[in-house]
């Protein structure tokens, strides 16, 4: 399993909070373990007690996240290494379920986590992912969406560092508003014009009265 792939466990988390819309979907230890994806072994561990927990890690994740965003690089690093202080992961060659065509291991770096719980081998995982993307890619890949009021977070891997969207369709919500607020502008300046030049006319008309 690639390294870059477990930044997008903290995306994943961070995500199931939009604050501007009042929404928060991780509500229950089903919605925990759906975090997981594929680790159904990691997920099982999954009790009532790490709802509370995931949100907690998630705030401090949501963190990282603004602070980047926000241009703060020094903050952003800081809040991440603290999460990493508090939940360690041993890095280890792992080879399992890869095979090339002569049957032999896909040698890969894996991240194994040691948790009490299951939000501390979440945390984990997330945090050393993020830590990954953070020094490949730089601090200001770490984004916000541009989209109001989402604010959905995203990892920016664009080859000219352009994303400012969580996803296609924030996107185009985005340019759908702009463009309407360009043709409001326009209308405006235009009826601007239009009564100034009647009302030019209106008073040369009366001068030549």
């Amino acid at each position: 399993m690639e390294l870059a792939y477990y930044s997008d466990y903290a995306v994943r988390l961070v995500n199931t909070e939009e604050p501007a819309r009042g929404k928060d979907v991780l509500t229950s230890v089903e919605a925990v373990r759906d975090l997981f994806g594929s680790n159904k072994e990691a997920a099982r561990r999954a009790t009532d007690a790490d709802v509370t927990r995931f949100r907690s890690v998630r705030a401090r994740l949501r963190a990282v996240f603004e602070a980047a965003d926000g241009g703060d690089e020094t903050l952003s690093v800081n809040l991440l290494n603290s999460l990493l202080l508090e939940f360690p992961v041993s890095p280890q060659i792992s080879g399992h379920n890869f095979r090339d065509e002569d049957g032999r291991p896909l040698w890969h770096m894996h991240l194994a986590d040691h948790p009490s719980n299951a939000t501390a081998g979440y945390a984990a995982i997330a945090a050393m992912g993020l830590a990954f993307h953070l020094t490949e890619y730089g601090v200001d890949r770490l984004g916000l969406c541009e989209a109001p009021p989402c604010r959905n977070a995203y990892l920016d891997t664009s080859t000219n560092r352009s994303r400012r969207y969580c996803s296609d369709r924030c996107a185009t919500r985005a340019n759908v508003a702009a463009y309407r607020a360009r043709k409001r502008l326009e209308a405006d300046r235009s009826e601007r014009t239009g009564l100034a030049a009647e009302s030019a006319q209106r008073a040369s008309a009366s001068g030549e009265r």
